[in-house]
């Protein structure tokens, strides 16, 4: 049969074979398949079509990549790689000896309820050779309604096959593919198809829910209707003729059938089938079902027929009170002393059988006891064999089992060899005089009267290796050093338990009380040991050991280091005399090797250490160091053989001490860090600054300053004082400072009394002064502050005049005041308060009064009214000058007095005071006469302290009064 190809896509005869090359692209690869004459090459296009190319011919393939794909093909093509032109791409030839490409076309035909014909066809051309290539099938099916896999249902060199045991009315997908020279071919296209539906599965058979002695009630569960709906069941009996001829008894849909009218004690044998549209299932299995019956006899007790370890065979009589046609059945109990009713049993032990027989539902009476006896059974074979307390001479071994009438047999196998080792009923056993290093077998069993158990299992046990023996004593190899040797030694005798020997090398100082160390321990018999000390004896020994332990220790060697330089010595240790000195000391080296001298460096630190002393003494004063300071030393001992490592370094910190002396100590003008709880003033006050000392490794906690020899004269003049500053911390305090000389300035003036020269209604005139002991001075100054209506002083005139008038102040009005003197010696303190009032002002000038004459002797006078001025009410005097009289008086006429009216009047207005006049003439409302005549008026407009008076006569000024 032909073969199909999965070859790149062929290349079409119009277009140029090398046409992507020629313009440039890619490097591309072309294949050139030939078929032979007689021949005919297969391939799938890209879009799926099939193109058959009969031979002779070259099909051009084109790889797009540039490279040669894998071309798989079977046996017959031989594969030639050529170069046509010399140079440029390689072509590939395939020549085709046979060849066969196959094209798969499927098909479902004669589909069944459990059955379908699948059929499938190929287009192939046979090779010239005319052999056909090894080719088979493999047919794959798929259920739907499963997990949705394929699976194989066949594989041959067949073209069709019948697929059977399918299930009705179920849809199926089926596959087919080829496989050539163990090369698998694509898959086919799937086919669907669904099978048909079938009669109903055969049902179970029916179950027995109730029965009587004249009727039985049958049901049954409806079987797999196989895609057709079940329509009816077919209940038929044999009429219990068991004669195996079948009626129908019950044909419906219901699923329980009561059959009636049947006899006591008489069974009855029933099948039931199911239908649907489709046809008729097979009959169910029959079964046979009973009628109630009377109650059978006692039966007779069993008889023992054949006993053995574990069972017994029974055999009993039918009852004569039963029939024939009676089904009688048995219930055979058995009881132990422990159970009451059992089944098994349970050898050896004596066991009471007790049957009764059963006839349908009716139970009788039991038998009377039968007791019967298993015989005896070998034993198994003992369980948890172990083996302990191992040595390499003897092993223990223990096992499970103890039972009075076993006996154990313990076989031991060496060399291929079984040999007993113990009988006997224990339960454990010591095996001894055994070889080392050996591996030995043992298998345990049991014996008793029924026999001898199996043996158990093998189990291997070895003995251990011995101890080694005693080594051969150290000794050195070459030269033995100041700080190292090396040391070499034999071995125990060679032998079978002398392999994985490790030895141990001990070392000892030979002082007194000196604990051996371990220096080595390995597998070789040779090491160094290092570390040790010039000019020292020490004591080796050595021993072996392997899995069994150690062995003895060998004899003991004493080897001495040659003598080299001195050791490292013992660190110094330093003394503290003061914060700037401290003492060194140090031990004598005690490793038996001459010094020449000691060296002792000491510095801050590593990298300043500095050789301080060398020489023999054990100890070295160190001075000049400052107070609170780390510094470090080292010691270092020589000889003739050379210098020795250094000790280790020790640390050391100065202990802290009283601060150094204070610098910078000085008189400043201001405070640099000044308050406004407390003013500074320099005639009080003192401002002084210094720099911060050393304070030699405690924190400064306070300065002192001493006040030497003070000066005073009087309060205008200066003080002169001797000051020194010193620091203090948790040491003390630290030296006094260079003495500081210092004066204070004279002290400001005090303030001077204030005094209200002149008052007005919006002036107040203030004047001050000082008395003879004042300190008043031509540089004297005053700040003269009043307060505001923010209850807050301010300053309203400062200067050297000792007066000062305030205008614009406001009528009847308190205002408070206080003033501060100021000199070179700086601002004085503030008065106490002053409180000045101003006073009221008088009324304003009133216009003459009109008078207007009445009828008779009477007239009327008029005048413009004022507001009240500040709250004071305001009154009115009106006067009068009649006829020659000199002097005014009050009017007393029935005058009508309208203030509220403005009127025009000739008159002149002047001042008066309130006490001119009596209190009883003063009018408010009016003033009434009886006299009729010419007369002058004035008027007065009064209130409590001031009168203005409007005087009026022939249009002539008065003068004041």
């Amino acid at each position: 049969m032909d073969q199909m190809l999965d070859l790149p896509p062929p290349l079409s005869n119009e277009v140029p074979m090398m046409h992507h090359m020629i313009n440039g692209d890619a490097p591309q690869q072309v294949i050139l398949v030939q078929v032979n004459p007689g021949e005919t090459f297969t391939i799938r296009t890209e879009d799926g079509a099939l193109q058959c190319i009969q031979g002779p011919a070259e099909v051009p393939m084109m790889s797009p990549n540039g490279s040669i794909p894998p071309i798989h093909v079977p046996p017959g093509y031989v594969s030639q790689v050529t170069d046509r032109n010399g140079s440029g791409p390689c072509q590939l030839y395939c020549e085709t000896k046979c060849e066969s490409v196959i094209v798969l076309t499927l098909q479902v035909s004669n589909v069944q309820s459990r059955s379908a014909l699948v059929s499938w066809t190929s287009v192939s051309v046979s090779g010239s050779s005319g052999r056909v290539p090894s080719c088979s099938y493999e047919l794959q099916l798929k259920d739907k309604g499963r997990d949705g896999k394929y699976k194989v249902v066949y594989s041959g060199e067949e073209l069709q096959y019948t697929l059977t045991d399918l299930r009705p009315a179920t849809d199926y997908h089926v596959r087919v593919s080829t496989v050539c020279n163990s090369m698998k071919g694509p898959s086919s296209d799937a086919r669907a198809f669904t099978t048909h539906s079938a009669p109903p599965d055969t049902p179970l058979p029916p179950r027995l829910s109730h029965r009587t002695k004249s009727s039985l009630t049958l049901q049954w569960k409806p079987p797999v209707d196989n895609g057709s709906k079940i329509t009816n069941y077919v209940l038929e009996w044999d009429e219990g003729k068991k004669n195996s001829i079948f009626r129908e008894y019950y044909v419906g849909h219901q699923r329980h059938c009561k059959v009636m009218g049947l006899c006591p004690a008489v069974g009855y044998t029933f099948r039931v089938a199911a239908l649907n549209d489709i046809g008729t299932s097979g009959f169910s299995t029959e079964v046979v079902f009973n009628t109630t019956g009377s109650l059978p006899q006692t039966s007779l007790p069993p008889r023992l027929a054949q006993a053995g370890p574990s069972w017994v065979t029974l055999e009993w009589t039918r009852p004569n009170s039963c029939s024939n046609e009676e089904v009688v059945t048995y219930t055979l109990e058995m009881q132990d002393e422990t159970k009451v009713l059992n089944s098994a049993l349970l050898p050896p032990s004596h066991i009471p059988l007790i049957p009764c027989a059963v006839v349908t539902m009716w139970r009788s009476a039991p038998s009377s006891l039968l007791v019967c006896k298993t015989t005896p059974d070998r034993p198994g074979p003992p369980v948890n064999p172990a083996v302990n307390a191992v040595t390499y001479h003897s092993f223990c071994v223990t096992w499970g089992r103890k039972v009075n009438r076993y006996l154990i047999n313990l076989c031991l196998c060496s060399e291929s060899q079984w040999v007993t080792l113990y009988r006997g009923p224990e339960r454990k056993h010591l095996c001894e005089d055994l070889k080392p290093a050996t591996s030995y077998s043992l298998r345990l069993s049991c014996v008793n009267v029924g026999g001898q158990s199996l043996c158990s299992d093998d189990l291997t046990v070895r003995t251990h290796i011995p101890p080694p023996g005693r080594c051969q004593p150290p000794s050195t190899v070459g030269n033995v050093k100041h700080k190292e040797m090396t040391l070499q030694w034999d071995g125990p005798l060679c032998g079978e338990e002398s392999e994985n020997v490790e030895f141990s090398l001990e070392m000892c100082a030979m002082e007194e009380g000196s604990e051996p160390t371990e220096v080595y321990c390995g597998s070789k018999t040779e090491c160094t040991v290092g570390n040790l000390l010039p000019g020292t004896t020490y004591r080796f020994q050595v021993r072996a050991a392997n899995s069994a332990g150690y062995g003895p220790y060998s004899e003991s060697v004493e080897i001495s280091t040659a003598a080299g330089p001195p050791g490292q010595c013992s660190p110094p240790a330093i003394n503290v005399r003061s914060h700037t000195c401290a003492d060194v000391t140090w031990e004598v080296s005690h490793s038996g090797i001459d010094i020449s001298e000691y060296r002792l460096d000491w510095g801050r630190d590593l990298d300043s250490l500095e050789l301080v002393y060398s020489g023999m003494e054990t100890c070295f004063q160190i001075s000049n160091l400052e107070a609170s300071t780390d510094y470090c030393c080292r010691l270092q001992a020589v000889n003739q053989a050379g210098a020795g490592p250094y000790s280790d370094l020790v640390m050391y910190r100065t202990p802290a001490a009283a601060p150094d002396v204070v610098s910078g100590f000085c008189c400043v003008d201001h405070p640099l860090n000044p308050t406004d709880n407390e003013p500074f003033s320099h005639s009080t006050c003192l401002a002084l600054t210094w720099d911060e000392p050393h304070c030699n490794g405690a924190e400064i906690t306070s300065y002192c300053i001493s006040i030497g020899d003070r000066i005073f004269t009087t309060r205008n003049e200066t003080s002169e004082m001797f000051l020194q500053i010193r620091a203090e911390n948790e040491m003390g305090p630290g030296p006094f400072s260079q003495t500081l000389t210092v004066r204070t300035r004279p002290l400001p003036p005090s303030p001077p009394r204030l005094e209200c020269a002149a008052v007005g209604p919006q002036s107040l005139k203030l004047r001050w002064g000082f008395s003879s002991r004042s300190q008043l001075t031509d540089d004297t100054t005053y700040t003269l502050q009043m307060e505001n209506r923010n209850q807050r002083f301010v300053v309203v005139y400062r200067g050297s005049s000792h007066t000062f008038k305030l205008q614009r102040l406001s009528e009847s009005s308190q205002y408070r005041f206080r003033i501060q003197a100021v000199s070179e010696a700086g601002e004085g303190p503030f008065s106490e308060t002053y409180t000045f009032s101003t006073t009221k002002s008088l009324p304003q000038t009133l216009k003459a009064p009109r008078v207007v004459q009445l009828e008779g002797n009477a007239c009327e006078v008029t005048w413009e009214s004022i507001p009240p001025m500040r709250g004071d009410r305001i009154s009115y005097v009106l006067q009068m000058l009649g006829g020659r009289d000199s002097d005014y008086k009050q009017v007393r006429s029935k005058l009508l007095i309208k203030p509220p009216f403005f009127i025009s009047f000739e008159s002149r207005l002047k001042l008066l005071s309130h006490s001119n006049f009596p209190a009883d003439e003063l009018l408010m409302n009016g003033i009434h006469s009886e006299q009729e005549t010419e007369m002058g008026l004035k008027l007065f407009a009064s209130f409590s302290l001031l009168s203005i008076l409007c005087l009026t006569r022939h249009n002539q000024h008065l003068n004041e009064i």
